[in-house]
């Protein structure tokens, strides 16, 4: 099974961000565009993983997170990565809040003790809109850079679990499904 861990955005919110990159999809850039109901924002990706260890690792997060205390985000100005000239990946920036670079932190503390190698990237917090075709040429992004400026949307979310994903690749792209789902604060008393 293809892993990863991360924070989805309800519905309403998800639309929202979708619909403020409506003019990215507009511009029939050489960009295949995540479709509504796949952004998310990754914590972890974990890869192929045995289905014998979804348990385990659902538990490991909720561990990792029951005494984390719900937060809100920011959402808002589009970029890429590696560059804005020259984009593989499209994304809608996420505000580097103190507590996600915390959960983010736990959730990687609590995988290690499950024998997940670390993560050697630093953690950039992003959902990915897009990616580019394979072989765009950079011409083809001449103007990404002011179209992606002119996104004016700003927006929040809040963060209130963290789930274990599914990722099942096929020919329309990426379907993602929810193992299972750790609510931050389970393990707060009152």
């Amino acid at each position: 099974m293809r892993l990863f861990v991360a924070v989805n955005l309800a519905p309403e919110e998800r639309r929202r961000a979708w619909e403020a990159a409506q003019p990215l999809r507009e511009a029939h850039l050489p960009v295949r565009w995540a479709a509504e109901s796949s952004l998310h924002l990754t914590l972890r990706f974990l890869g192929e993983v045995d289905a014998a260890r979804t348990g385990p690792i659902g538990e490991a997060l909720a561990g990792a997170v029951r005494l984390a205390r719900p937060f809100t985000l920011g959402l808002g100005g589009v970029g890429a990565f590696p560059s804005l000239g020259k984009p593989r990946v499209v994304w809608l920036g996420i505000e580097r809040h103190p507590a996600l670079e915390l959960l983010a932190n736990d959730v990687e503390l609590a995988l290690m003790k499950l024998a997940f190698e670390p993560e050697l990237r630093p953690f950039s917090p992003h959902l990915t809109l897009g990616r580019a075709a394979p072989g765009a040429r950079p011409a083809a992004f001449r103007d990404f850079a002011s179209r992606a400026a002119a996104i004016g949307y700003q927006d929040s979310t809040t963060v209130n679990s963290v789930d274990l994903m599914q990722s099942t690749l096929g020919p329309q792209g990426a379907t993602y499904t929810v193992l299972s789902r750790a609510l931050l604060g389970a393990g707060e008393t009152a």
